[in-house]
């Protein structure tokens, strides 16, 4: 089963919920505000990613910002930016798409369509 975490307000999140039905593509939403992944969560998905951990980080919204993450993850070990993700959904990148082999962080369309159609 696919599964994508996702933030209600977020238009790329809307984006990309509208691109899987219009591929239909069986998917189940989990509110990433509301109901986050934890930091063994987290952690497995990083492992399954392939992806640097802060590819992890949703650099564009407001709380990364206020937190002035950009200087301070430089500095930050894997377990302190682990914890930091799992506070609070709205510091992770999203949507989170996550498939029985394969997570990504972000909505890029031709990622996605590599992932989800042409296996």
């Amino acid at each position: 089963m696919t599964t994508v975490y996702c933030y209600s307000r977020c238009s790329t999140c809307k984006k990309a919920l509208k691109w899987l039905d219009d591929n239909q593509v069986g998917y189940k939403v989990i509110d990433i505000k509301e109901d986050h992944p934890d930091e063994a969560t987290l952690r497995k998905l990083h492992a399954k990613s392939g992806l640097p951990l802060r590819k992890f980080f949703n650099t564009s919204g407001q709380l990364y910002r206020a937190m002035e993450l950009s200087k301070k993850l430089p500095d930050m070990s894997e377990d302190e930016m682990f914890r930091l993700l799992s506070l609070d959904g709205m510091l992770v990148k999203r949507p989170l798409l996550i498939t029985d082999d394969k997570v990504l962080t972000g909505f890029k369309e031709d990622d996605w369509e590599e992932v989800l159609i042409h296996r």
